[in-house]
């Protein structure tokens, strides 16, 4: 594409001689001063790198030559990390772990509802409501409070002590209803929150065109909501997986049990560790899928808010 810019030049110059001459056809090629700063990128990131890796290695090098070197290596290796042990008791450590799972489901399910139920209440303005608002706060507080260990041992020992009628006393139905009952708290703080994001131009706006209360909340506030706490729900997620392990104060034989049954056979700790690699092939890949899903979300909310 030629621009011609119309006049002659003082000097004698032909007219095409002193016009400017513009090619926008032409492939893009970086200027010198974009290469000088992509190269002193190059560099930075290659330094970084270099030095993250020397410090990491200096720190697990000075880590493993002090816990090789100590007095009792020998025995710490021999008590916790028999492997040969390990693998002959792990299948049984892998059949508790199918109660942890149940309970996971069971539970996660009940908490996913039970916690929707009391943010929504918590965040109602119906003045009927009040004595239920009131009542789901207190709920929370307290359950938020107070640890799990003694939420189980509470409902553990204390359901069956009433001698109802009616009341089961199975360990397993009366653990997963302490977890449920506790995780409800922390889901319902965590939607709560969510809802409160919502701008109330929103639900005005909604309103306006002519939406129900009901259909706003189903339609315009809840799936934002939801996918605002999506990350967090899912950290909950996790923690519940880990936390279904503590119903096995109750005797429930799920894989912290089925460990420990083991250790006291032999009183060796390695069925322990075996039960601790179980929970982690479970939970890390859990883990960073939700680190992913945090990362891609606040990239949409900068790209949102650059455009």
């Amino acid at each position: 594409m030629t621009i011609n810019s119309g006049r002659g030049s003082s000097d004698g110059a032909t007219p095409s001689e002193s016009r400017p001459t513009y090619d926008f056809g032409g492939a893009w090629s970086p200027s010198e001063l974009e290469l000088q700063r992509r190269l002193a990128r190059k560099k930075r990131n290659q330094r970084s790198a270099l030095i993250a890796a020397l410090s990491s290695f200096l720190v697990l090098g000075t880590l493993t030559i002090v816990i090789v070197t100590s007095p009792g290596y020998e025995t710490l290796r021999n008590t916790f990390f028999k492997w040969a042990y390990g693998f002959e008791i792990l299948p049984k450590v892998i059949l508790g772990f199918g109660t942890n799972a149940a309970l996971t489901v069971i539970a996660g399910t009940s908490v996913a509802v039970i916690g929707l139920c009391i943010a929504l209440l918590r965040t109602s303005r119906t003045p009927a409501l009040t004595p239920f608002r009131f009542l789901a706060t207190v709920y929370v507080d307290i359950f938020r409070g107070i640890p799990m260990i003694l939420v189980i041992l509470l409902v553990g020992f204390g359901i069956p002590a009433l001698q109802i009628n009616g009341l089961t006393n199975n360990v397993l139905v009366l653990g997963t209803l302490a977890v449920i009952i506790t995780y409800s708290a922390y889901v319902a703080e965590v939607i709560r929150s969510g809802i409160l994001t919502i701008h109330p131009s929103q639900r005005a706006a909604a309103r306006s065109l002519g939406l129900s209360h009901f259909q706003t909340l189903r339609h315009v506030v809840l799936p934002q909501a939801l996918k605002r706490v999506t990350p967090p729900l899912l950290n909950d997620l996790v923690a519940l997986i880990k936390d279904t392990g503590l119903v096995s104060i109750l005797g429930v034989t799920d894989a912290v049990r089925a460990a420990q049954i083991q250790t006291a056979k032999t009183f060796n700790y390695t069925p322990y560790v075996m039960a601790a690699i179980v929970f982690l092939l479970v939970t890390i890949p859990l883990t960073r899928w939700t680190d992913r899903m945090l990362r891609n979300s606040l990239e949409k909310q900068n790209a949102q808010g650059q455009a």
